[in-house]
């Protein structure tokens, strides 16, 4: 991954320094402390954010003031993912694709460009919102935001969630655009709509406009640029993107017509590879409606497979999110270095609640060392972890007690193996457990009871390539190979002796990508995809 400039800013905000906006400033503090400790740390910029307090304590508007309070309050949590292309000396060649008539003449001109200049690479970069945004820009979008929830359908919901689902000028990374405008005057017959028609069926009706103009080019294209998130406006110029795109547009599209609205991901599958994104939108009296406009059930629709964990992602820091606890760099590099996200998983699966043994403190690896939260209290974390694309990746997490550690919400259908963070690597902490939906298991290998075993094939889980070697592991602490076989013409399954009872298994070919999922063959024989 390419090391990626960032515009320094100095400081983190304490979580006990997060408060809502409505609380009383302090007579020694001229804002609220959230908000002052924000300004310190916006250096320079400072005057451009107190460019818009001023702006709203002159109009003698209280709420847009608590707005802008609120939005700077959680700035420091918030920066854009953007690049910028230079030539072979290093120098920065201009560039803009909206001065194009459309995205793919842009794509030629940059493609011109590059045959002129001999090539060109990118430099990818990160702007923290801090010391990024203007005055002009806050009070654009706290009037625009505001004025209109005032008169719209929604105008009773709380002021604290309109400033959580409505009011924020951003979804999660992508470059900052002054959107609300152009987004309002596109979708306002959607707020129209709202006169004679259920919320629901506006969203109907949002969903099949997307997909009359933009195509969701999800598994035809990717994105070959350093952009994790296309901004507001790109979102119309470019008129394609993926999952994660299409949710975003929906959060632009709703907010700009005052409807609140969430973005949540699927970090990966449980039991699969890949990722989701869709929304939850909220009706008059802040009940969720589940909204994704890339299925065929846009509203209330199932997850087509088990999730890792659902997400929610929200523009103010969350007290009870790990990242708000511990230092997100002692976190492992995933969403969990989020300070802004809440778990919905319940909301989208089955699930459990589940207490799950670890191993003794004498079979913890040596270069285990106990955690410590920002004050110094001891904080046992523990990472579920469950397989995606060739190795463990973290789902969850919690807090070890007494040799167990308890873990929320985990998705039925999956496998769970308990893993401690230490020195920048995932070492387990117990054995792998299946959280069945019927049935659960503690997955700890009985090596004096060794058994043999028929693999056979199964439709759209494994198919034998005659000729091609097929290697059977089971883990324990590690994935241990058993023994190493070759697929026959003749038949399409493989016999394996001397495997372990109530094993994790894993039976991998010698032409893998990566993407085989582990199983279980229970003592009748009966095998288990996970």
């Amino acid at each position: 991954m390419k090391k990626k400039h960032k515009i320094p800013f100095h400081g983190i905000v304490p979580v006990y320094l997060i408060i809502f906006i409505g609380c009383t400033i302090s007579p020694n503090l001229k804002y609220p402390p959230a908000v002052e400790a924000n300004l310190k740390n916006a250096g320079i910029n400072r005057p451009e954010l107190e460019k818009a307090i001023s702006y709203f304590k002159q109009s003698g508007d209280s709420l847009k003031l608590k707005a802008a309070y609120f939005l700077i309050a959680n700035m420091d949590i918030h920066h854009s993912e953007t690049y910028y292309w230079k030539d072979r000396d290093g120098k920065r060649v201009p560039f803009n694709e909206f001065d194009y008539p459309d995205f793919p003449s842009a794509v030629a001109a940059m493609d011109s460009i590059k045959k002129i200049k001999g090539g060109l690479t990118f430099k990818d970069t990160i702007l923290e919102d801090l010391t990024s945004l203007s005055g002009q820009f806050l009070i654009n979008n706290i009037n625009l935001a505001v004025d209109h929830w005032r008169i719209s359908k929604f105008k009773d919901i709380p002021f604290r969630d309109f400033c959580e689902y409505v009011l924020p000028y951003r979804v999660t990374t992508e470059p900052v655009q002054d959107w609300r405008k152009d987004y309002y005057n596109r979708y306002r017959w959607l707020t129209d709509s709202l006169e004679n028609k259920p919320l629901k069926q506006v969203l109907i009706y949002a969903a099949l406009d997307y997909r009359r103009w933009f195509d969701f080019n999800i598994g035809r294209e990717t994105r070959n640029e350093p952009l994790p998130r296309l901004d507001a406006k790109q979102l119309l110029f470019r008129k394609k993107g993926a999952c994660e795109d299409v949710a975003s547009l929906q959060v632009f599209t709703l907010r700009s017509q005052s409807i609140p609205v969430s973005y949540n991901m699927v970090a990966f599958w449980g039991t699969s590879y890949g990722r989701h994104f869709m929304n939850t939108v909220f009706d008059q009296k802040m009940n969720p409606i589940e909204y994704d406009a890339t299925k065929n059930e846009i509203t209330g629709g199932r997850l087509d497979r088990e999730p890792a964990k659902v997400v929610r992602y929200t523009y103010s820091r969350q007290p009870d999110a790990l990242a708000s606890i511990n230092e997100p760099r002692d976190i492992p590099p995933c969403y969990l270095q989020k300070p802004n996200i809440v778990d919905v998983t319940p909301t989208y699966w089955e699930c459990s609640d589940l207490a799950l043994p670890l191993f003794p403190q004498q079979k913890v690896p040596e270069d285990h060392a106990e955690k410590t939260d920002k004050k110094g209290e001891p904080i046992p974390v523990v990472y579920a972890c469950m397989f995606s694309m060739g190795r463990w990746q973290v789902a969850w997490w919690g807090k070890a007690l007494n040799d167990t550690v308890s873990f929320p919400n985990m998705s039925d259908g999956t496998v769970i193996l308990p893993m401690y963070y230490r020195k920048k690597r995932l070492v387990p902490a117990g054995y792998p457990f299946a959280n069945g939906y019927n049935r659960k298991l503690l997955l700890k290998p009985d090596t004096m009871g060794n058994r043999s075993i028929i693999i056979e094939e199964q439709d759209r889980y494994l198919k034998f390539r005659p000729g091609k070697k097929y290697c059977l592991y089971y883990w324990d602490t590690k994935w241990k190979l058993i023994a190493e076989k070759t697929a026959s013409v003749s038949t399409p399954r493989l016999t394996f002796d001397e495997v372990p009872l109530h094993a994790l298994l894993r039976l991998v070919p010698e032409y893998s990508q990566g993407k085989e999922r582990p199983f279980i063959i229970t003592e009748d024989g009966t095998r288990f995809w996970w």
